[in-house]
C-alpha cells in the first residue's frame, strides 16, 4: 500500500473505527501525505490533500449521481443494458470483475441483474464496501445492494481459480491511460490514477473472461480508444464518449416461466 495515503477521523467518535482501518489497510494514522482516508459522519472517503478544490471521493448509493440516476436513468434501454443484454425476461448473472466504486455495478442490480464484484485496489474496495454497508441501511436501495457481492482480490486470479457456476455475462471497465493532460477529468479519475495507475494486464483480464464467461464478455472503452489487445469484439455500442466492446459466445435466452 502507497504510504503516501494516511487514515483520518474526521471527528473524535471515528477515532477507534478509524485506528482499526489503519491497521487492516496497513496505513499510517497522521503524518505528511497527499491523500488522506477518511472517516466520518458521512461515512468513508478519500481526498487529495493536494488538490482540496477537487473534492473528496465516496461511495454514495443512496443520495446524488446515482439516486438520481435510479430514479431517472432510462431503464432497459439504457446503453449498458443493452450492451449486457437485458431484454424482458433476461436478466443475465453478472461478473463485474473491475469494480471501481460500484456505478455501472449499482444500475445493472438496480435492473434485476445479480452481480459479483471484484476489486483488486484496497482502498477502493474500502469505499466501495462502505458505500455497500450503508446502502443496505435504506429501504430502498437495500434490496438492489442485496443483489452485489464483493469480492477483494486480483481478478485475472478470481476468474482463473472460479469454482462456482460460470456467469453468463462478464463486464470489464479497465482503467485506460489517457494521454492528453489538459483535458479535465472526473474528480474520481483525478484522484485515483496516482495511486492505482493504468490496467496494463488487461489483456491477460479479457483472455480470462472469455475463458470463464458462459454468453458474452463487454469491455467499457473511451469512444476513441483502441480496443484491447487480443479477439475483435463481435459487435460495439458506441455513445457521445464511451463505447461497448462486445464479446458474444453464446445467445442469452429468457427463463421458462
Amino acid at each position: 500500500m502507497d504510504a503516501l495515503v494516511r487514515v483520518e477521523a474526521l471527528a473524535p467518535e471515528f477515532a477507534e473505527a478509524a485506528q482499526a482501518l489503519s491497521a487492516r489497510l496497513g496505513l499510517p494514522e497522521g503524518g505528511v501525505a497527499a491523500f488522506a482516508l477518511q472517516l466520518g459522519p458521512a461515512g468513508l472517503q478519500l481526498q487529495a490533500l493536494e488538490e482540496p478544490g477537487v473534492g473528496p471521493v465516496r461511495v454514495d448509493f443512496v443520495e446524488g449521481a446515482l439516486a438520481h440516476r435510479r430514479q431517472h436513468g432510462g431503464g432497459n434501454g439504457q446503453m449498458i443494458a443493452r450492451a449486457i443484454g437485458i431484454q424482458p425476461g433476461i436478466r443475465p448473472t453478472l461478473l463485474d470483475a473491475t469494480a471501481g466504486l460500484g456505478k455501472d455495478a449499482f444500475v445493472l442490480a438496480h435492473l434485476g441483474c445479480t452481480l459479483t464484484l471484484i476489486e483488486r485496489h484496497p482502498l477502493i474496495a474500502a469505499l466501495l464496501e462502505d458505500g455497500l454497508a450503508r446502502g443496505r441501511e435504506d429501504a430502498e436501495v437495500a434490496p438492489i445492494i442485496a443483489r452485489m457481492t464483493l469480492l477483494h482480490g486480483n481478478a485475472i486470479d478470481c476468474i482463473r481459480q472460479w469454482r462456482d457456476a460460470p456467469p453468463q455475462v462478464i463486464y470489464l471497465d479497465p482503467m485506460f491511460p489517457h494521454r492528453d493532460k489538459s483535458a479535465l477529468v472526473k474528480k474520481e479519475m483525478r484522484t485515483f490514477r496516482p495511486l492505482v495507475g493504468d490496467d496494463d494486464d488487461a489483456p491477460a483480464l479479457l483472455e480470462a473472461a472469455l475463458a470463464l464467461a458462459s454468453h458474452r464478455v463487454v469491455v467499457k472503452r473511451p469512444r476513441k480508444a483502441p480496443a484491447i489487445a487480443g479477439p475483435k469484439p463481435g459487435h460495439v455500442l458506441e455513445g457521445k464518449s464511451s463505447r461497448y466492446d462486445i464479446y458474444p459466445k453464446k445467445a442469452l435466452k429468457a427463463k421458462a416461466p
